[in-house]
């Protein structure tokens, strides 16, 4: 393994935060159709900053108000710049619940603290930890097509909008989506992982044949209230998956990821495959569970990309093919399906939640390639 980090601080500390049980997990295909009356879409804000960057990608719900972040605010990122070249988007907005967008960074890619493979196009890939640091993917094009795509890396920015680390590697390759399990102290220190897919593994190589080479990796990292995370380990926990290139999506791979409610299993949208997969013991294991469980296939699923768990731990994953968002318990029964958008097969649709006034809402970012792009707000949802 060839691990790199460069920052501007470092400190060595140990991260001790392991878990260890397993989901009971099964397959199941039936869904119905929610009423469409049940459902109500409210655009909440543009998501286009003064750049006219455009094709809003990651999306988190901020949890602790810390330097610029405000507790309950969106973080947004963008993957297109104004050119609308997928690969090339180098800002982060943040939203308020009532619709005040304000730009959070704008990240230059020749003053990186460190190395970042091709330079800045800011994908799903995107956290804050409760301390204030936000984690976002580049996965980088010169001209928006996959030919230039190159293996990028994970940008480390403080609470406002500074970058101050790039995670980089052999084992970083095209980061297109994260979860993250964070375990702050009260001083500020602690310790957090994040489970981050990769899709360029042999992709760009294939010219848009299908490879089996798609990761999942876990990056650990220990947490100092004045340094930047110090990586302690990146571990392949996940690996096999489908993945291609694709001229109008860049690239098709593993993508929308999420942790269970307690932890022990990780879900990961299987696109290619038409899949939700489990990998058992995320934060624990020291070795790849290759393409994991199998919770579910087919059915209602149409490309799943965005994946999120609900309140209650049924899996959300929204369709890139068919604008549905598809409700998935845990045991692998698709019990509902709910349409979000239906412009049609151009549609790429993603999915978080946050709880808010006793109830769970769903906050969605459409990924469609539109020069008015906007946040919108769907509820209600399972509790």
């Amino acid at each position: 393994m060839n691990l790199q980090r460069h920052s501007r601080n470092a400190v060595l500390m140990r991260a001790a935060s392991m878990v260890l049980a397993l989901s009971c997990l099964a397959s199941g295909a039936a869904v119905a159709e929610s009423p469409a009356a049940a459902h109500t879409i409210t655009v909440v804000a543009s998501t286009v900053p003064a750049n006219g960057d455009i094709n809003p990608y990651g999306i988190f719900a901020v949890p602790s108000t810390v330097g610029s972040l405000v507790k309950g605010n969106l973080l947004i990122s963008n993957f297109n710049a104004a050119s609308n070249e997928q690969g090339t988007g180098t800002t982060i907005v943040q939203i308020s619940p009532g619709g005040t967008v304000s730009q959070f960074a704008q990240i230059d890619a020749s003053s990186l603290p460190g190395p970042c493979p091709g330079g800045v196009g800011l994908t799903t890939a995107l956290a804050v930890l409760r301390a204030g640091w936000v984690i976002v993917g580049s996965l980088p094009t010169t001209d928006g097509t996959s030919a230039t795509a190159q293996a990028g890396c994970l940008l480390v920015l403080d609470s406002t909008g500074n970058v101050w680390e790039t995670i980089y590697g052999t084992l970083i390759d095209g980061p297109w989506d994260l979860a993250v399990l964070d375990h702050p102290t009260v001083n500020g220190s602690g310790t957090a992982s994040l489970v981050v897919t990769n899709v360029l593994n042999g992709t760009v190589a294939a010219g848009g044949s299908v490879v089996n080479q798609g990761t999942v990796v876990r990056v650990d990292l220990t947490l100092s209230k004045k340094a930047a995370p110090f990586v302690e380990a990146i571990t392949v926990i996940g690996s096999g998956f489908a993945e291609r290139s694709d001229p109008a999506a860049l690239v098709i791979g593993p993508t929308g990821v999420a942790l269970s409610p307690d932890g022990f299993s990780l879900y990961v949208a299987d696109s290619l495959n038409n899949r939700i997969a489990a990998i058992p013991y995320p934060i624990w294991r020291q070795t790849s569970a290759h393409t994991g469980l199998t919770i579910t296939k087919g059915g209602s699923l149409n490309d799943p990309l965005g994946l999120t768990v609900a309140a209650n731990g049924d899996i959300l994953t929204a369709n890139g093919d068919d604008g549905y968002l598809v409700q998935t318990t845990p045991d692998g029964l698709q019990v509902a399906k709910t349409l979000l958008d239906g412009s049609g097969s151009s549609s790429r649709i993603g999915c978080t939640v946050r709880a808010g006034h006793g109830r769970t809402e769903r906050l969605l970012r459409r990924r469609c390639h539109e020069h008015a792009e906007s946040i919108s707000l769907n509820h209600p949802l399972p509790n």
